[in-house]
C-alpha cells in the first residue's frame, strides 16, 4: 500500500556533527599525535555497491600510496590508502561491493565486520546518480547503525546524459548528511569532497517498521550488550534476521539462555509476518528509498536516453538478443583472433625475436659463455630466452593485451550482467542459474580468480559445479590467446567444431554433475546496471593493470616451465615420459610424438602446453585436423597449478581430487573421440 514518507522536520532528531580535530563522538573518532602531523588512527570506509566508482575515487583521494590485503580469516582483499588532509592523514579503506549490511555474501560480511571489530571514524558511501533507489536503501541502513557518514552520488556526467538530476540540497536535508555529486572519471567535484573529508554527520533520518516489529526489537535491544560499536537498533535487526554470520559475535557477547531467547523472539516474529524478516525489511526501506527518490530527482527523456533503453531491451530479449551476441562474440574473435593472434603476434615473433632480438641473444651467449650446457639453458631448444621470453612476450603477450582490452569494453559497457540474463535458460539445465555465467567470462581472463569468485554463487552445489567448469573447459585469457592463433591458421571448420565441442562438453558435464551432486540451487536475483559508453580512461587503466599481473604473475612460470624442460631432457626423463605417454598422444589423439612435451608441461600451466602445439604447427608438423584435436585436448586439460591450489582452497583436497580425476579422462577421451570422427570424414578442408 502506498506509504508518505516521514518527514524529517518532525521526525528525526538533529544530526550531530564531527568536525577535524576535535570531535563529539569519542566512540568512533580518536586521533593519535605522531612528530608534527596527526593520524587519525580510525578507518574511514568507502561503501558502495559493484560499478559505482568507489575505486577510482579511492585511488584519486589516495595517489599511489596503497596497499591491498585480505582481510583476516578471508579471502577477500581490502585496500587501503593514505589520504592527506591539512596536518592530519585519513586512514581509506576500499571496500568490496556490497549490496546491504545483512550478509549475503562473504564481501558482504566483511564489510559489515568492519562496522563490527573495527574503529570506524566516518564511511564515505558512494552511490549511482543513476540509481538513486538501489543508493538509498544502503543510506538508510548507514543511518540505521548511527554510523557518520557522507554520502557521493557519483556518475553525475552519465545522469546527466539520460537526463536525470538529483537535487542534492534537498536530499541533504532528507538524510542529515552532506550530499556531493561528483564524476570520478572526470575529476569533477573530487575537490569538494577532499575538502569534506573528516567532517562528519550522523543522519537525522529515522523510520519505523510497523508495530509488530518494533516491539520486537525493542524486546531484543534490551537482551544485547550495551556497549557496541554500532546502534542497538541495527544490532537487534542483525539478531531478528537470523545473519549465521552475526552469531558467533553474539555467541560472545550473550550466553546460552539469552541466545535461546533470541532465537524465540525471531521465530514468533516470522510467523506473526507470515514471511520472512528480511524481506518485510526490504520491502519497507524500497518504499522509503523511492519514495525519497521521488521527491528529489528530476528526469528529462532525451534521445539518446530513447536509444540507449531501446537498445537494451535488444540486447535482453531471448530471440533479438542472440544474434546480438554472435556479432559481440565475432567482434572480439576478429579484434582478438585475427589482429592480436595473427598482425601483432607475427610482427612481435618473426620480425622483433625472430630476426633481431634472438639473433643478438644467441650470438652474445655463445661469446660470453664457453660452457654448452649454458648456452643451452639460455638460447638451446629449450632456452630460457629462445623458448620462454618468446612464447611469453611475442605469443601469448600481444594476444593477452588485446583480449584484456575486448573484455574492459565487455565490462565497462555493462554488457556482462545482460549476458547473464541471456544465458540464464542454458544454465539452468545445468542445475545452475545465469549469474554463474560471470565466473565462467571471468574465466577467459584467469581461472584462479574466477574460481575466487565463485563466492557469488549461493548455494555449494553451484559453486562446485562451476569450479569443475571452470576447470575444464573455460580457458584462461593466456591459453586462449594461443588457442585462437592456433585455430586462424586452419579454416573456420576448425574453429566450429572447438566451439561445439567445448560447448557440448560443458553442457553435458553440467547436467550430470546437477544429477550426482547433492544439494539445491537458488533464486535468481541479478541487479542489472545501465548500458553505458565504455570510458577510455577506465580501460586503459584496467588494461595496464591486468597486463601487470601478466608479467609479474605468468612469465616467471613460463621460465620455471622451461627450467623444468629443460632439467628432464638433460636427465634423459623427457624422452621417458614420452615414451610412457607417446601411446595415447600418437596412438588415440593421432598427434606426434613431439607433442607429448608440449601436454607434460601443461600439468604446470595450461597455456604453456597450447604454445607448444603453436610451435608445431609453425614448424609445419602439425595438419588440420592435429590442430583441432590438440587444441581441444589442451583445452580440457588439467587446471593449471595457481587454479588447482585455489579449488583446494576454496572447496577442499577432496573436491580437487575429484575434479582432476574427472578433467584428465575427460580430455583425452573427447580429443580421442574428435580425432576419430574427424579422420572419418575426410579431415577438414
Amino acid at each position: 500500500p502506498p506509504t508518505r514518507f516521514p518527514d524529517t522536520a518532525s521526525h528525526a532528531r538533529p544530526a550531530r556533527e564531527v568536525a577535524g580535530g576535535a570531535t563529539r563522538l569519542s566512540t568512533h573518532v580518536q586521533l593519535a599525535a605522531r612528530g608534527s602531523e596527526r593520524i587519525s588512527a580510525p578507518l574511514t570506509l568507502l561503501v558502495g555497491q559493484a560499478n559505482v566508482g568507489k575505486s577510482v575515487l579511492f585511488n584519486l583521494l589516495t595517489g599511489t600510496y596503497t596497499t591491498v590485503s585480505n582481510y583476516p580469516g578471508t579471502t577477500v582483499e581490502l585496500a587501503r590508502g593514505k589520504c592527506p588532509r591539512g596536518r592530519a592523514v585519513l586512514n581509506l579503506v576500499d571496500t568490496p561491493g556490497i549490496q546491504s549490511l545483512l550478509p549475503l555474501s562473504e564481501e558482504e560480511q566483511v564489510t559489515r565486520d568492519l562496522f563490527l571489530n573495527e574503529p570506524v571514524a566516518g564511511v564515505v558511501q558512494v552511490g549511482d546518480a543513476r540509481n538513486l533507489v538501489r543508493t538509498l536503501m544502503l543510506s538508510l541502513q548507514l543511518a540505521e547503525m548511527e554510523v557518520p557518514f557522507l554520502l557521493v552520488l557519483n556518475m553525475q556526467d552519465e545522469a546527466r546524459v539520460e537526463g536525470i538530476r538529483v537535487d542534492c540540497e534537498a536530499l541533504r536535508q532528507q538524510l542529515g548528511v552532506p550530499v556531493l555529486p561528483t564524476a570520478a572519471v572526470l575529476k569533477e567535484g573530487t575537490g569538494e569532497l577532499r575538502r569534506a573529508l573528516g567532517t562528519w554527520h550522523l543522519a537525522g533520518l529515522r523510520f519505523e517498521y510497523g508495530r509488530a516489529v518494533e516491539r520486537r526489537l525493542t524486546e531484543v535491544q534490551e537482551i544485547l550488550p550495551e556497549c557496541a560499536p554500532v546502534s542497538l537498533r541495527s544490532l537487534a535487526i542483525m539478531a531478528l534476521c537470523g545473519d549465521r554470520s552475526f552469531r558467533s559475535w553474539l555467541g560472545r557477547r550473550l550466553d546460552t539462555g539469552q541466545l535461546s531467547q533470541l532465537a524465540t523472539l525471531r521465530t514468533r516474529l516470522e510467523a506473526k509476518l507470515g514471511q520472512p524478516l528480511i524481506f518485510h525489511l526490504n520491502c519497507r526501506r524500497l518504499q522509503l528509498a523511492d519514495a525519497l527518490a521521488r521527491r528529489v530527482t528530476e528526469r528529462h527523456i532525451c534521445p539518446q536516453s530513447r536509444w540507449a533503453q531501446r537498445f537494451d531491451r535488444w540486447v535482453l530479449h531471448p530471440v533479438w538478443g542472440l544474434p546480438i551476441l554472435g556479432a559481440v562474440l565475432y567482434a572480439v574473435y576478429l579484434f582478438v583472433g585475427v589482429f592480436g593472434a595473427g598482425t601483432a603476434v607475427d610482427f612481435l615473433e618473426k620480425k622483433v625475436f625472430g630476426a633481431y632480438l634472438n639473433v643478438w641473444a644467441t650470438t652474445a651467449v655463445e661469446w660470453l659463455a664457453p660452457w654448452g650446457w649454458v648456452r643451452d639453458l639460455l638460447v638451446g631448444e629449450y632456452g630460457l630466452i629462445t623458448m620462454a621470453l618468446t612464447y611469453a612476450v611475442a605469443i601469448v603477450l600481444p594476444v593477452v593485451g588485446t583480449f584484456f582490452i575486448a573484455f574492459g569494453l565487455l565490462e565497462d559497457s555493462g554488457y556482462l550482467p545482460r549476458l547473464a540474463i541471456l544465458c540464464n535458460r542454458i544454465f539452468r539445465t545445468m542445475g545452475l542459474n545465469g549469474k554463474a555465467v560471470l565466473p565462467m567470462v571471468l574465466g577467459l581472463g584467469c581461472g584462479t580468480m574466477a574460481t575466487l569468485t565463485t563466492r557469488i554463487l549461493e548455494t555449494r552445489k553451484e559453486r562446485t559445479i562451476v569450479i569443475l567448469l571452470l576447470a575444464l573447459g573455460v580457458p584462461c585469457s593466456a591459453q586462449l590467446a594461443v588457442i585462437l592463433a592456433l585455430l586462424s591458421t586452419v579454416s573456420w571448420k576448425g574453429m566450429a567444431v572447438w566451439m561445439v565441442v567445448m560447448c557440448g562438453v560443458i553442457v553435458l558435464t553440467g547436467c550430470l554433475a546437477s544429477k550426482m551432486i547433492r544439494g539445491r540451487g537458488s533464486d535468481f536475483i541479478l541487479e542489472v546496471p545501465p548500458l553505458r559508453k565504455p570510458r577510455f580512461m577506465n580501460i586503459a587503466a584496467k588494461t595496464l593493470a591486468r597486463m601487470e599481473w601478466y608479467l609479474r604473475e605468468a612469465v616467471p612460470l613460463f621460465l620455471l616451465g622451461t627450467l623444468l624442460l629443460f632439467v628432464l631432457d638433460r636427465l634423459a626423463v623427457l624422452g621417458i615420459l614420452e615414451v610412457w605417454v607417446a601411446p595415447v598422444v600418437t596412438g588415440w589423439m593421432g598427434l606426434p610424438v613431439e607433442a607429448t612435451g608440449a601436454f607434460l608441461i601443461g600439468f604446470l600451466r595450461r597455456d604453456f602446453g597450447a604454445a607448444g602445439l603453436y610451435q608445431l604447427a609453425e614448424r609445419g608438423m602439425l595438419d588440420p585436423v592435429q590442430i583441432v584435436v590438440g587444441v581441444v585436448a589442451i583445452t580440457l586439460f588439467m587446471p593449471c597449478i595457481a587454479q588447482l591450489f585455489m579449488v583446494i582452497k576454496e572447496r577442499g583436497l577432496k573436491v580437487a581430487l575429484v575434479v582432476a580425476a574427472v578433467v584428465l579422462p575427460t580430455a583425452v577421451a573427447v580429443a580421442s573421440l574428435v580425432n576419430w570422427v574427424l579422420r572419418a570424414a575426410g579431415g577438414i578442408s
